[in-house]
């Protein structure tokens, strides 16, 4: 099994994907709009530009996300964070500066009695995010 995160966006789904790629690297493999969707048979113009599904994967992870449809409330993410589990100190801190540019830091990248680096805070679409080191990963990177 594996739990893959969707995003939801409203109308920036595919420049948050873009940013996300130059952040962590990896390949975009779909980005479909729904006026490429042959399953939506009545789309409005608004819409048609609108990313139905993205995704993005690195390293073997992957990363869902689509634009809300027009019409339907877009409440952002809420209750959940997309985290990060970093091999090293050195990769925690790269992926802190690059995801939180722009964006809310809620706690700083800094070592806590569970982890040698720990950030929280959200991107600058509103997207929130946890990068960890554990204490046993940035030892043996040592």
């Amino acid at each position: 099994m594996q739990l893959i995160p969707y995003l939801n966006f409203d109308s920036r789904c595919r420049e948050a994907l873009t940013f996300y790629q130059q952040c962590l690297g990896g390949e975009i493999t779909a980005m479909m709009t729904w006026g490429e969707s042959p399953v939506c048979d009545e789309i409005p113009p608004e819409a048609g530009e609108l990313i139905m599904h993205g995704c993005l994967v690195v390293d073997g992870q992957v990363l869902m996300a689509s634009d809300s449809f027009p019409g339907r409330p877009y409440e952002g993410v809420k209750g959940a964070a997309v985290t990060i589990n970093a091999d090293s100190d050195a990769a925690a801190k790269r992926w802190y500066e690059a995801l939180s540019a722009g964006g809310t830091v809620e706690m700083e990248l800094q070592e806590t009695f569970w982890a040698s680096s720990f950030a929280a805070f959200s991107d600058r679409f509103g997207v929130p995010w946890m990068i960890n080191c554990g204490k046993e990963a940035s030892d043996a990177g040592q």
